[in-house]
C-alpha cells in the first residue's frame, strides 16, 4: 500500500485546512486508516482513525470537535478536515493504513492476526498565532 498526503502548509490560528491522502496498491486489504502527527521534540500521536465502512471513528481528545476524518473508499482517499486550528496543532501530519492477514496458529493452541502498517511521507502543517 502506498500513501501520498497533500494539503497543509502555513495557516493562521483559528482558520481551517484540509488534508488529503491518496492510497494505491493493495487498498482492498486496508482495514483501518488514520491520521497521525508529530510535532518537533514530541512523539508521534494518533489524531483520528476510521475503520472500513466508517463504522468506527476515533479522535484524540485534543482535536475532538475540531477535526473530522472521512474516507472515500471508492476513490481510495482519506481526508482530515481541520478547523479552529491553533499553534499546538503545528506538526508533520502522516497518513497511516493498517492491513490484516487471516489469523495464523501460534502452535500453542492460540491464534494471532498479522497486522501491517503503512505510512505516507508526511505533510507539514504550521499554524501561526
Amino acid at each position: 500500500v502506498d500513501l501520498v498526503e497533500s494539503g497543509g502548509g502555513f495557516v493562521q490560528a483559528g482558520s481551517s485546512s484540509r488534508l488529503s491522502c491518496a492510497a494505491s496498491g493493495s487498498t482492498f486489504a486496508i482495514d483501518v486508516m488514520a491520521w497521525c502527527r508529530q510535532a518537533p521534540g514530541k512523539e508521534r500521536e494518533i489524531v483520528a482513525s476510521i475503520s472500513v465502512g466508517e463504522s468506527t471513528v476515533n479522535y484524540a481528545t485534543s482535536v475532538k470537535g475540531r477535526f473530522t476524518i472521512s474516507r472515500d473508499s471508492a476513490q481510495n482517499m482519506l481526508f482530515l478536515q481541520m478547523s479552529s486550528l491553533n499553534p499546538e496543532d503545528t506538526a508533520v501530519y502522516y497518513c497511516n493504513a493498517e492491513t490484516t492477514d487471516p489469523p495464523l496458529p501460534t502452535g500453542h493452541g492460540t491464534w494471532y492476526t498479522p497486522r501491517y502498517y503503512y505510512w505516507g511521507q508526511g505533510t507539514q502543517v504550521t499554524v501561526s498565532s
